[in-house]
């Protein structure tokens, strides 16, 4: 017996989930990430100057941890794993400030100088 392999027998056996499910998954991923932004958004203007500053040790860590002799594979590891709390704390730190926030912190600055 001869197998056919057309276009539409590739079509039916795709690993692709149906769209419904797709869409569902996206909408529940949406759900949860405005949840987060909103808890965030709640925490107060003192929170996230303190979180947005823990970021500059975690870059500064990330970068640094190049000169120790270790091998390759774990300098990578380092790295990702300092320069991604980096990012995630930039990232958190904005959403807790807000718009509002970075102009209030703009401002601080501006008064020092």
């Amino acid at each position: 017996m001869i197998l056919s392999v057309t276009k539409a027998n590739l079509a039916k056996k795709s690993d692709n989930p149906p769209t419904s499910i797709r869409n569902s998954y996206l909408c529940s991923m949406r759900k949860l990430f405005d949840s987060i932004k909103q808890y965030l958004s709640r925490l107060s203007f003192r929170t996230g100057v303190i979180v947005l500053l823990l970021c500059i040790p975690c870059y500064i860590i990330s970068f640094a941890q190049m000169a120790l002799p270790i091998t390759i594979a774990a300098k990578s590891a380092l790295w990702v794993v300092f320069f991604g709390l980096a990012k995630t704390f930039q990232y958190a730190g904005l959403a807790i400030l807000g718009v509002e926030g970075v102009k209030r912190l703009k401002a601080a600055i501006k008064r020092r100088k």
